[in-house]
């Protein structure tokens, strides 16, 4: 019993100096993606990819103007997640109704984020979707990768290429 006050000490000053100093306030990105329509990017990412939508919310005008998002236009916003967890990436859509991009055929074509890639349990369930949605897999894909996990390539309604990585 004696050696619990210390061994309690111990570890807890180990603990704290483990901890790196940071100056971030969490441990995740959250993600602004532009959509051309809010509500295929919505469903191709919860039907077809399998995220879930835990948010929402709107900005209005003014606010859009003084963060100096928009110079004025609202707009609504859908957060959504690989899973419903405080600290899990938050992958926010939001519309103004502009047209499609034109569509790039490789990443390369265009400079800033062109991808997103998800870590999956298992490719099996999303592979269902993206074949019963009609979405086309590109390149030669699914492959295998040199470590055994199985490697997909879609892209979203607006062209953003997705790379889904998983046993």
């Amino acid at each position: 019993m004696k050696y619990i006050l210390p061994f309690c000490l111990f570890l807890t000053v180990t603990l704290s100096f483990g901890q790196a100093e940071t100056e971030f306030d969490k441990p995740y990105i959250s993600l602004g993606v532009i959509v051309s329509d809010l509500d295929a990017s919505l469903d191709f990412y919860t039907e077809v990819i399998g995220m879930k939508q835990t948010g929402e919310f709107s900005v209005t005008g003014p606010i859009g103007e003084s963060t100096g998002l928009t110079g004025g236009v609202p707009f609504d916003v859908k957060v959504l997640k690989l899973y419903d967890d405080p600290n899990a990436t938050e992958y926010k859509l939001m519309s103004f109704k502009n047209d499609k991009n034109t569509p790039e055929k490789y990443i390369q074509e265009r400079n800033g984020m062109r991808y997103t890639t998800i870590f999956l349990k298992s490719v099996e369930g999303v592979l269902k979707r993206i074949k019963s949605n009609n979405i086309k897999l590109l390149g030669e894909t699914p492959i295998e990768l040199p470590d055994g996990k199985t490697f997909i390539l879609v892209q979203d309604p607006d062209g953003v290429f997705i790379e889904l990585i998983g046993n």
